[in-house]
């Protein structure tokens, strides 16, 4: 196992790389640095002072590794819109996004496992219809248009949760609901399918020969085995959480690293704008990594060498 896990590691890694140097080039192509700091008034004059300042002009080979260079010595760079280190807004947006993700998983736990449970208690049931039929509405709707209605209902009609911010958990529970149900599909299926399964296993006959039925069946023998591959999903899906909360941070206001990076792109931030696609990437490459060592962990066909 230690050589498959150094392997995923090894790759990750290269993966991680290949999206800064992608990172890197489509944005500096794309978009002038020096025409993004000077704003649209700028004149030729000023452009090449700019430039020649901020060492625009040398080759982009060259300003892509001193930029990996500062990257790994703990240096990413100054925001072109806010005039601050770079590392410091990440710093200060961080925890909320990290906060908004933790919550989120924790409502694709609590809804798309029991969801799984009961379609798989009864399959081909009007609770396995309902289940499913659950499941695929919530991968059918968007994330915009879910927390639109979500504010409507429970911020202005029923004012239960505040309409935006950050202050307190209340603020956290209608986004983390609209973040955490685009999930729920793919962990209740996997959560169907691996009870389904785990039911027609001989120990879970032996189990029923003893008079276990229903709930007690699942929670207490089926669910252990069953939920084994769900851990690793779940993984998956909360480096995608923290990657993908640009649209939910920007609808519900909260100070995360999804709007600071919505933020950076309007104001053609570029340092920022590529240090957050890297930050995300590499958050969602370590949770595939922690996913693949999990897998590792819990396959007996791999063994440590």
């Amino acid at each position: 196992m230690l050589r498959y896990i150094l392997q995923r590691a090894a790759l990750a890694l290269a993966v991680a790389f290949t999206v800064s140097l992608a990172t890197f080039f489509l944005l500096n192509v794309a978009t002038d640095p020096a025409y993004a700091i000077a704003g649209e008034d700028a004149t030729p004059e000023m452009l090449a002072q700019i430039r020649d300042t901020y060492g625009l002009d040398r080759p982009l080979v060259t300003r892509y590794f001193d930029w990996l260079g500062g990257v790994l010595s703990g240096d990413f760079g100054e925001s072109y819109y806010w005039n601050k280190p770079v590392a410091e807004l990440v710093a200060s947006r961080a925890p909320t996004t990290i906060a908004l993700a933790l919550s989120a998983l924790s409502v694709t736990i609590l809804i798309s496992i029991p969801l799984g449970a009961l379609a798989a208690l009864k399959p081909n049931s009007w609770a396995d219809r309902l289940a499913l039929g659950v499941a695929v509405s919530a991968q059918a709707v968007p994330n915009f248009w879910l927390g639109l209605i979500m504010i409507i209902l429970f911020a202005v009609t029923i004012p239960i949760f505040p309409v935006s911010g950050d202050d307190t958990w209340l603020h956290f529970v209608l986004p983390a609901f609209v973040l955490g149900a685009s999930s729920v599909p793919a962990v209740m299926r996997l959560t169907r399918t691996g009870l389904i399964e785990v039911m027609d296993s001989d120990y879970i006959r032996t189990a029923r020969s003893k008079g276990f039925r229903g709930m007690p069946l699942l929670t207490h023998h089926a669910m252990r085995n069953a939920i084994l591959p769900v851990v690793s999903v779940l993984a998956v899906q909360l480096g995608q959480k923290f990657g993908g909360s640009v649209i939910t941070e920007s609808i519900f206001a909260i100070n995360g690293l999804g709007r600071l990076a919505l933020e950076s792109i309007l104001g053609s931030d570029i340092p920022t704008v590529q240090m957050l696609i890297f930050v995300f990437a590499l958050v969602f490459v370590a949770m595939n990594l922690l996913a693949d060592i999990l897998n590792a962990a819990l396959d007996p066909r791999i063994r440590i060498g």
